[in-house]
């Protein structure tokens, strides 16, 4: 099994092989530098920074100068044309005929799966806006694993803001992939969205007990636990008692605290004015105090404010200045085997457990809610179809593909049953029997009624029965 030729665009693009095979050769290459230098001679990587960003793009950059290869760079929206109403899919276009690998990093959130569509290049993510962040994740789960020698079984408590961080959003799906137990400890108002715990315990099986059945179980106050997700991988016996396996889990104390500041320039409108950075808790000496912190790896993918505190740098439990180090050599191991210049041994991927779901087929129905993806932004939204996957069925559900927000949209109808019968092409509700009877490749979804009625459907008797009763 090759990388070579593929992109990064989320944490599902490799496979738990793929990246402890990435960490081996990111291991080999940390101490041998000098001999790996003709690596990537002749190739070129395109830097596309359209947020700021220091160490994502200067240890990208550097890594690709370590391979002895060349780095063209755009920093500033404002200095390409992008600016001037230019698409990201023409950019990508015209970028990858130029280069060999691109990474971008863009404030819409899908971004960099358009850019791998259309580049014809391998293409890396380095952020797009609150979605995912995946290289940061390699390098987190580097330093975890050089730190504790395993993630598996670990106990790992995230600090901050869940909402909007999306190394994250990254990090939980890898956490959980690679069978760890993850603590959540939001500033309140800063929860992890609905739509990445769905994801979670859907595709990577699990328990989710939530602060309600947790309260009893942390009142010794360790720290604030929004919820906590059990791995699937205990004894069945265990697994059966989640309440019992989160008891056991405490009483051996946290093995790596992962801190995040509040992502403000994501904060909508009401959240600055609820001025949540107000709520955020420190994370200084007197918390690690506690017994469950003796033998705690604090990370932090930096940059911080004040939610760490600069006392913490001497303490030998602080390894994030290690964490950003390492973000080289992962990168560099990174970079060399999309481009085919290393080749590692990787076993085949058990896709057992991999969920296989329909795609949403129709060409009218709903655009993404999520007012931050690529495919409502004006530029884009002329070219790019939505696109969405029917994640669950009761209640409906759909993900779009860019994104992956999930909503559920308010109503249905079919494309098969109403074909030439104008007099009973109906939309029903989505939680009624039809959301569950029409097949997949017939379904249409609609956000509202005014939509639905816009594209010719007439309200059924379960809908007229609805507006009857409000």
């Amino acid at each position: 099994m090759t990388l070579a030729n593929r992109s990064l665009i989320t944490t599902d693009d490799l496979s738990n092989a793929e990246m402890e095979a990435l960490f081996s050769l990111a291991d080999r290459m940390s101490h041998a530098m000098d001999e790996q230098l003709g690596l990537c001679r002749g190739k070129i990587m395109a830097s596309l920074f359209f947020e700021p960003s220091t160490r994502t793009r200067l240890s990208f950059e550097t890594a690709m100068h370590r391979l002895g290869g060349s780095v063209i760079t755009a920093a500033d929206v404002g200095a390409t044309s992008l600016a001037k109403g230019e698409s990201i899919a023409d950019m990508a276009k015209v970028v990858g005929s130029y280069v060999d690998i691109i990474v971008i990093r863009h404030p819409w959130e899908g971004a960099a799966k358009v850019v791998a569509d259309y580049a014809g290049v391998p293409v890396i993510n380095a952020g797009d806006g609150g979605h995912q962040h995946p290289t940061q994740t390699l390098c987190d789960l580097y330093t975890i694993r050089k730190e504790k020698r395993t993630i598996r079984g670990l106990n790992i408590a995230l600090w901050g803001d869940l909402k909007y961080g999306r190394t994250i959003h990254s990090l939980i799906f890898a956490l959980a992939k690679f069978g760890a137990n993850i603590l959540f400890c939001p500033t309140p108002g800063l929860e992890v969205p609905q739509h990445i715990i769905e994801k979670l315990t859907t595709e990577y099986g699990g328990e989710i007990a939530r602060e309600e059945a947790l309260t009893p179980m942390v009142k010794d106050g360790l720290f604030p636990v929004d919820a906590i997700y059990v791995t699937p991988s205990r004894p069945h016996q265990l697994a059966m008692m989640p309440g019992v396996n989160i008891k056991v889990e405490l009483k051996r104390g946290i093995d790596a605290l992962y801190v995040t500041r509040p992502q403000k320039e994501r904060f909508t409108a009401a959240e600055q004015r609820e001025e949540l950075t107000k709520k955020y808790r420190v994370v200084d000496k007197k918390l690690l105090k506690g017994k469950a912190f003796q033998e705690t790896v604090v990370m932090h993918p930096l940059p911080r404010v004040d939610e760490l505190a600069h006392e913490l740098d001497a303490d030998p439990r602080s390894k994030y200045f290690e964490q950003a180090a390492q973000g080289v050599p992962v990168r560099m191991a990174l970079i060399s085997l999309l481009l085919g210049v290393t080749q590692v041994s990787v076993p085949a991927e058990d896709t057992s457990r991999k969920v296989d779901y329909p795609l949403y087929q129709q060409a009218v129905g709903p655009k993404c809610p999520n007012p931050r993806c690529v495919s409502v932004q004006e530029t884009e939204a002329k070219y790019l179809k939505p696109e969405f996957k029917i994640v669950n069925r009761e209640p409906l559900t759909l993900r779009c593909n860019y994104c992956e927000h999930g909503f559920e949209p308010k109503y249905v109808a079919s494309a098969e049953w109403h074909e030439g019968r104008t007099a009973t092409k109906t939309y029903h509700p989505a939680a009624s029997r039809w959301a569950k009877r029409i097949k997949p490749e017939n379904l249409i979804a609609f956000h509202s009624a005014e939509e639905a009625e816009a594209h010719g459907f007439k309200p059924s008797r379960d809908v007229k029965a609805l507006q009857e009763e409000s």
